[in-house]
């Protein structure tokens, strides 16, 4: 059974939340047309949440080693890729689980188990770690 939602739209003020920018700073992304929005009948700015999946990765990157990644001393991977899930399909014991990274599709089976006890919905912030040729996930 799958789990999707259309985009949400977010205001200017929730998205530089979201990213960990400040608000001046989306407001001038949008008027130098980095990112993308959708105007509302009033005027205002809505930027789609897939929009702001190719800047999730700025925020990470501007944080000290010890926030930006929590289980790096728990994990010895070191080929994480922050992102949002965008799907989950769970069949049975297994579970495929996309992410949107920097506005590419990365998409990871894992068992359901795994997907039940890190509580991952659609919209939740996620992290693959690549080894070799598998990709697992790590909830951020």
């Amino acid at each position: 059974m799958p789990t999707t939602r259309p985009a949400n739209l977010l205001s200017p003020r929730d998205a530089a939340k979201v990213l960990g920018i400040s608000y001046p700073t989306l407001k001038q992304w949008i008027y130098k047309k980095k990112i993308q929005t959708v105007k509302t009948a009033g005027g205002h700015h809505r930027i789609p949440e897939p929009e702001l999946d190719k800047f999730l990765h700025l925020h990470s990157e501007r944080l000290p080693v010890e926030e930006r990644r929590p289980t790096f001393r728990q994990i010895s991977g070191r080929n994480q890729l922050a992102g949002r899930v965008t799907e989950i399909k769970i069949d049975g014991l297994i579970a495929q689980v996309t992410l949107s990274i920097g506005g590419q599709k990365i998409t990871s089976i894992i068992t359901a188990d795994a997907v039940r006890e890190m509580r991952l919905k659609v919209g939740d912030k996620a992290a693959a770690l690549i080894k070799s040729t598998e990709v697992m996930l790590v909830r951020v």
